[in-house]
C-alpha cells in the first residue's frame, strides 16, 4: 500500500529487517539523551563547585596562618621580593634580547648565503621602492639645481 508516495507495512526503515532494531534509540524504557547530558553536566558542575569551595577555604586558612609571619618578616621580605623580581626581569630581558639577536643573525646569514628566508620578498620590494624614490629625488634635485643655476645667471645678467 502507498500513502502519498510512501510504502507502508511491517518492513522497518532501519536497515531492511523485520521488527525493531536492537540499536533503536526510540524505546521508552531508556532515559533520553538530553536527560543523560543534563545529569552529567550537573554532576561535573557540582563536583567543580565543591572543589572550588574547598580551595577557597584552604586559601583563607593559609592566609590566616601566614599573615602574622608576613607582618613580622615584611621589612626583609618586601625588599628581597623587589630585588628578586628585578633580577628575574633582567635575566628574562637579557635572554629575550639574546634570542632576538641570534634570530636576526641567522636570518641575515640565510639571506646573504642565498637562501630565501621568510620576509625576503618584502625586503626586496622595500629595497626597490627606496631605490626608485632615491632616483626620483636625485632627478628632482638635478632639475632644481639646473633651474636655480639658470635663475642665478638671469639675476647676474640683469644687473
Amino acid at each position: 500500500m502507498t500513502d502519498q508516495g510512501r510504502t507502508t507495512g511491517s518492513y522497518s526503515s532501519h536497515g531492511g529487517s523485520y521488527g525493531t532494531s536492537p540499536y533503536d534509540t526510540n524505546t521508552t524504557n531508556q532515559p533520553s539523551r538530553q536527560t543523560v547530558k543534563f545529569l552529567t553536566a550537573a554532576t561535573i558542575g557540582v563536583s567543580l563547585l565543591f572543589l572550588s569551595g574547598l580551595i577557597l577555604v584552604g586559601t583563607v586558612i593559609g592566609l590566616i596562618i601566614a599573615t602574622p609571619l608576613l607582618v613580622l618578616f615584611s621589612p626583609i621580605l618586601v625588599p628581597a621580593a623587589i630585588v628578586l623580581s628585578l633580577i628575574a626581569g633582567g635575566f628574562v630581558f637579557s635572554g629575550g634580547c639574546g634570542v632576538a639577536a641570534i634570530a636576526a643573525l641567522s636570518w641575515i646569514y640565510n639571506y646573504v648565503s642565498g637562501n630565501r628566508p621568510a620576509g625576503t620578498d618584502t625586503l626586496d620590494y622595500a629595497k626597490g621602492l627606496i631605490t626608485d624614490k632615491a632616483r626620483d629625488v636625485k632627478d628632482r634635485a638635478k632639475e632644481y639645481g639646473n633651474y636655480a643655476q639658470g635663475r642665478a645667471q638671469e639675476a647676474t645678467q640683469g644687473y
